[in-house]
């Protein structure tokens, strides 16, 4: 059974799903150059003490997670699932869905680039917790009521499922050898670059060393008190 808010088993540990999200945003970095148009990115200085990696899709979804000393809190929006908040006449969260946050985390339920008037599911899991957590809901009848289901699946997948998806939103083929690489976290090299379908070069992708990974670095701009758009710097 794959990753959701009603199988929170299947979400990684706070560090392979950080080690996970900064190798999507690097092998979407790889195979678009727009950040407009990627799905995947990461920003490992969101703040002097936070890291986050997120998801959007173009069409109205997307999914926030922050790293940082306290553990990591991550919220998602399908639009179109039951739970929306605009699937009803009132606009509120579905009820449960942010009850018991930890107050470690009360800096993101206030962050309003995670417009969190709009989310349908949020799970968070602090540094010293053994296992996820989410809050107390009572779901409607379907298979994946609130989207986390699809969207925890694409962030917590295989090689497999990242080829399979790079064919559906990039019409690209991709190796999956060569996926498997970047999900390890091989360094990026000619060689391992050359294995995608991509006219990008090592020059046009400005990469970093953060915690002895390679990853996207990334620069925000606008303010931190509305939403921030993330922009992925070439070299100089």
């Amino acid at each position: 059974m794959s990753a959701s808010t009603r199988n929170l088993w299947a979400v990684p540990s706070i560090e392979r799903l950080r080690l996970q999200m900064q190798a999507l945003a690097l092998l979407d970095a790889i195979l678009e150059a727009e950040w407009g148009y990627r799905y995947f990115s990461f920003n490992p200085g969101w703040s002097q003490s936070e890291q986050m990696g997120s998801m959007r899709n173009g069409s109205g979804d997307d999914l926030f997670a922050v790293f940082d000393e306290n553990g990591c809190f991550l919220r998602g929006f399908d639009h179109e699932s039951v739970m929306s908040p605009w699937a009803s006449l009132d606009r509120k969260v579905w009820p449960g869905v942010l009850n018991g946050v930890p107050s470690e985390f009360e800096a993101s339920l206030r962050e309003p680039a995670f417009h969190m008037e709009d989310t349908t599911f949020c799970i968070w899991r602090r540094s010293e917790d053994s296992c996820w957590h989410c809050g107390s809901v009572v779901f409607p009848d379907g298979d994946d009521p609130d989207g986390s289901g699809w969207m925890l699946s694409l962030i917590c997948g295989t090689a497999n499922d990242y080829a399979s998806f790079a064919k559906d939103y990039y019409e690209l083929d991709v190796r999956i050898d060569a996926v498997e690489r970047v999900l390890s976290h091989e360094s990026l090299s000619k060689s391992l670059l050359s294995a995608f379908p991509t006219m990008r070069t090592l020059q046009q992708l400005r990469i970093c060393k953060l915690n002895k990974v390679s990853t996207i670095k990334m620069n925000w701009g606008g303010w931190r008190s509305s939403i921030r758009r993330e922009t992925c710097r070439d070299v100089d």
